[in-house]
């Protein structure tokens, strides 16, 4: 795990509130820069996920994998409880949007 992913789940499993979760998107929002920067200097296949792992590098693509796996995770998730925590739900979803195709 790159000091990226790492400061990246970290600042995702902090989140519990809107100041927590606000942080959660600085933290992502620095993640896709980075790899923006990384990409243009040295790029990837575009087979591959990206330098920093990101599978969907445009708004709409990020926004639809996010919520695919949102739905996807809701119905699984009704059958075995989930997070009562909104915060942290909707961070993790939108997290998921960095790596779900």
């Amino acid at each position: 795990m790159t000091q990226k992913e790492s400061e990246l789940d970290a600042a995702l499993n902090r989140v519990c509130d809107e100041e927590s979760f606000i942080a959660f998107l600085g933290t992502l929002s620095e993640d896709w820069f980075d790899e923006q920067r990384k990409e243009a200097a040295n790029p990837s296949s575009p087979y591959h996920p990206g330098a920093n792992g990101w599978e969907n590098g445009t708004i709409g693509s990020f926004l639809e994998a996010a919520s695919a796996c949102g739905l996807a995770n809701l119905r699984s998730l009704n059958s075995q409880g989930r997070n009562d925590n909104p915060w942290h739900r909707a961070a993790t979803i939108i997290y998921s949007g960095k790596h779900y195709e």
